[in-house]
């Protein structure tokens, strides 16, 4: 989502304050596997899978 700059500030203004993050998560691969983890305020789950799985 895009900030607006009005021209009398020097910080942006997000366009929609009352939005926070619900989710963030990390896709990792290195050879041989794939490390998939994603949190939000419910817990956190992950995955190891061989390459060539499910992405």
């Amino acid at each position: 989502m895009p900030n607006v700059m009005s021209a009398d500030q020097t910080r942006p203004t997000p366009l929609c304050p009352s939005r926070r993050l619900i989710a963030a998560g990390i896709v990792r691969r290195t050879p041989g596997r794939t490390l998939t983890v994603r949190v939000t305020a419910a817990g956190v789950t992950g995955s190891i899978a061989k390459n060539g799985g499910v992405r």
